[in-house]
């Protein structure tokens, strides 16, 4: 979400109920959330979930889901500078967690990796896109477009599974995708002067390939190192823009006060946190329960731009959510299905 969905954050990839059935090739993970979606590495466990798998996820997508209310207190920096020094202090809460945690040793293999190097590097293009739009949504006025992409997200990842990964969808789940697409059709007609709800699609896709591409290599890395490789690949270029914003003297850090200053800096932490306790509630939680907590953000994100921001919300609008949230009921509904017939045919061929 930025993440989130993760991911979306929104930092991904994300585990929701409803997965395609594989054909051929590698399973996989489909998405985060949001969200923001369950980070690479987190992987969910089949026992009995602890006292502090729900507590964790919960306050990862409150987090996650209450980020419209954050990213407007960093102004008047704009999407750009935001999304810079969220990087630069991303890497720099990063760092400080590596110590703490001592997990430089699996951070350093990820760099002397080259293929999983490669994956991360395009990772982290698409999650910074992804954080640039959303806080370009944000701070614009579109929270519900926001939100929307969040919604969307699982049902583009299960997409991305059949035109990618070539995996097969049950019938139930051409029915969700094609609530989605009606939605989207919906939406788009009843928008002034009509057009598509590009920052809402630009959201789904990028953290869906996102979560895609973390998928890959999620298996040999975990959520940590993961997402500090993705800001030493961007933090570079956030450097060079904030350099190129001191120079023309239109830079907003250190020139509003402290307080802005050490909101900037809280960005990373912003980022950073929710990413962790997805990361233990996601080692805790049967995947099912995943699938469901990961819908608290976009819901968050919803009733602030209802009712914080008091975005205008039309009848066509209604009627768009309305048909995605009836898309994601019967995906959900099918995963949690598959999930019990598997446990059974698992307990029967003990």
């Amino acid at each position: 979400m930025t993440g989130v969905s993760t991911t979306p954050p929104p930092e991904p990839a994300t585990a929701v109920a409803g997965a395609p059935e594989p054909a051929t090739g590698p399973a996989t993970t489909s998405a985060d959330t949001a969200s923001p979606a369950a980070p690479a590495g987190a992987r969910p466990v089949a026992g009995a979930p602890d006292r502090w798998g729900l507590p964790l996820g919960v306050g990862a997508f409150v987090i996650w889901g209450g980020m419209p209310l954050f990213f407007p207190l960093l102004e008047p920096a704009g999407a750009f500078e935001i999304i810079a020094h969220r990087v630069v202090w991303s890497l720099v809460f990063c760092a400080l967690l590596l110590a703490a945690t001592r997990s430089f040793g699996a951070f350093v293999r990820v760099l002397r990796t080259p293929r999983t190097l490669g994956v991360l590097a395009v990772a982290s293009v698409f999650i910074v896109c992804n954080w640039t739009v959303y806080v370009y949504g944000v701070l614009t006025g579109h929270v519900l477009d926001a939100a929307l992409g969040y919604f969307i997200n699982p049902l583009l990842t299960v997409l991305l599974a059949v035109v990618v990964l070539r995996e097969r969808l049950r019938p139930v789940q051409w029915v969700a995708l094609a609530f989605g697409a009606a939605a989207v059709v919906v939406i788009s007609t009843g928008r002034s002067g009509g057009g598509l709800p590009w920052i809402a699609l630009v959201l789904a896709c990028s953290f869906g390939i996102y979560s895609l591409l973390k998928n890959r290599v999620g298996r040999s890395v975990d959520a940590l190192p993961g997402l500090a490789v993705e800001t030493v690949v961007a933090t570079p270029f956030a450097l060079a823009y904030l350099a190129w914003l001191t120079a023309q003297g239109t830079s907003t850090f250190g020139a509003h006060g402290a307080g802005h200053v050490l909101l900037l800096m809280a960005s990373g932490v912003i980022t950073g946190l929710p990413l962790l306790l997805f990361g233990g509630a996601a080692r805790r939680l049967p995947l099912t329960a995943v699938g469901m907590i990961q819908y608290l953000g976009p819901v968050l994100q919803f009733l602030c731009g209802l009712v914080v921001f008091h975005e205008h919300m039309p009848l066509t609008r209604w009627v768009g959510f309305g048909l995605v949230w009836v898309a994601l009921v019967i995906l959900t509904t099918d995963g949690v299905r598959q999930a019990r017939a598997s446990r059974v045919a698992a307990r029967a061929a003990r």
